[in-house]
């Protein structure tokens, strides 16, 4: 499968690496390191150096109990370091954003893909993507992240995500978006519990009834942490990769990572083992 992503291609016929760039100063990953323009570049290279297919750059952080933040400083967080990259590196350019004016700035400055872990749900935002011709990624989230882990309540987890991602679906199609744009993201740790999401990780290949491309997110996060007993996020390294690779041996044509050199290692020992 082949996704048309403004002037370029991307190539699903094999699993593909997402480097998380957060450009906010409270990420859980890692502590705001990467909110300067220079230091944010800088990592995006290097990532891209290590094997990342993809950046994704976020300017409002959606962990647990995080605060929205202004959409002009959203932007002034994003665009300076999208264009920045663009300007150095040919690589496929994601902007994680619930934002329908960076949406449209994103487009503008260069951008290959949206991420919306609101699912085009935000005022203006689903007329936004459809009017930038970019293909949009919607990801389940029950709640806002500032309360959405205090909602995670669900007599079927796998089947709630499925409807929700459906009717997401059915509205950009009928905002005139087609569906070889679209990519599904279950949203692990949206509004879920660590049960949830291993029950969502042990059946994300019921999402592939959905007959779209998989991107899956589960780099660092708690529930990696509480499997492993690592509390801390930059000692997830291990866990996480694992997870990236239940995640592609259960359909995902996306892992969405912090760790792109150990990822793209595991990836080629899963492509070696099923070439033989």
């Amino acid at each position: 499968m082949k996704i048309a992503c403004g002037d370029r291609t991307l190539d699903l016929t094999q699993p593909r690496v997402m480097g998380i760039l957060n450009t906010t100063p409270d990420s859980f990953s890692d502590g705001g390191r990467f909110a300067q323009l220079d230091r944010g570049v800088q990592h995006a290279l290097r990532m891209i150096e290590e094997g990342a297919d993809i950046i994704d750059i976020g300017g409002e952080s959606t962990r647990p109990g995080a605060l929205p933040v202004s959409e002009q400083e959203e932007m002034d967080r994003v665009l300076p370091v999208l264009e920045k990259i663009r300007s150095e590196a040919d690589v496929l350019l994601s902007v994680d954003t619930s934002s329908a004016q960076l949406m449209t700035e994103a487009a503008r400055c260069g951008a290959n893909l949206l991420n919306d872990v609101r699912a085009l749900q935000r005022p203006g935002a689903l007329a936004a993507a459809a009017a930038t011709g970019l293909p949009v990624c919607l990801m389940h989230m029950q709640g806002q992240p500032a309360t959405m882990q205090q909602e995670a309540h669900y007599d079927d987890v796998v089947a709630t995500v499925k409807t929700f991602l459906l009717s997401r679906i059915e509205a950009c199609e009928q905002a005139g978006m087609s569906k070889e744009r679209l990519l599904i993201d279950p949203g692990f740790g949206f509004g879920k519990t660590v049960e949830h999401n291993y029950q969502l990780l042990n059946r994300l290949s019921e999402l592939q009834s959905l007959n779209l491309p998989i991107l899956a997110g589960l780099s660092r996060k708690a529930m990696i942490g509480l499997a492993t007993q690592q509390e801390k996020a930059d000692r997830r390294v291990i866990g996480s990769v694992a997870g990236a690779l239940l995640c592609v041996l259960h359909g995902a044509g996306i892992v969405r990572v912090h760790d792109v050199a150990e990822t793209v290692e595991a990836l080629a020992v899963m492509k070696a083992m099923r070439s033989s």
